[in-house]
């Protein structure tokens, strides 16, 4: 079964298997400071650290998308998501953009929450909570994904402007670590993750997210009723 997000990704259909990286952003681990090497983890991660956005998370650009009643709003985590276009086996990162079909934009939505090292499941798989489009660039017309520019404007304010570089591990990188123990599908996704000072959009408002080279992908937050 194949998900339909609106989303021209020929040859290829998106699987809805949707993978995103986290603390992949050197200042937002950064910014942990000693909490990083506190129990029970002492110590940064030394390999990714993974969520997985299951389908009832998955919307298309323009979705309306709910912010739970307990929730004072949504932290908005823009981020560069890669369309995997070959079965991804033990990739090695100097052959890792062979099996790259294109990249689109994810917003990577979560409710603000404490939890680093094992993201807590209740605070990012709500309905709704990864907004993906609004198309499939071709990697051939991106050959440098890990220096794009990124904008968050809500209610068409700029909320925060920042990049896809500075990462632990770029998209070729990503990719080999992920693959070393894991096998990744034609369609799926890899959520490079998003920058350290994601902002906080609140229910009412309208939120745009712009990747260089890609387009801009907007959803609005609505109440919970």
């Amino acid at each position: 079964m194949t998900v339909n997000l609106g989303i021209d990704v020929a040859p290829w259909r998106l699987s809805g298997v949707v993978y995103g990286a986290l603390l992949n952003h050197r200042p937002a681990l950064a910014a942990l400071g000693a909490a990083a090497d506190a129990a029970p983890y002492k110590g940064a991660p030394k390999a990714p650290v993974l969520q997985l956005r299951p389908r009832n998370t998955l919307a298309g650009d323009g979705a309306a998308v709910v912010v739970p009643t307990d929730a004072d709003g949504l932290e908005i985590g823009a981020s560069l998501a890669v369309v995997i276009g070959a079965t991804a086996c033990r990739v090695e990162a100097a052959h890792a953009f062979d099996v790259v079909a294109g990249y689109t934009i994810a917003s990577d939505l979560r409710v603000p929450h404490d939890s680093h090292y094992r993201p807590a499941v209740r605070f990012r798989a709500r309905d709704g909570f990864c907004p993906i489009g609004p198309r499939v660039v071709a990697a051939a017309a991106l050959p440098a994904p890990d220096t794009l520019a990124v904008r968050v404007e809500i209610d068409g304010r700029i909320a925060h402007e920042t990049d896809t570089a500075d990462r632990i591990r770029g998209v070729a990188q990503l990719l080999a670590d992920v693959t070393e123990f894991m096998t990744l599908q034609p369609g799926d996704l890899l959520m490079l993750g998003p920058s350290h000072g994601a902002p906080l959009a609140r229910a009412g408002q309208s939120v745009a997210i712009t990747i260089e080279g890609i387009g801009t992908l907007r959803h609005r937050l609505v109440a919970e009723a």
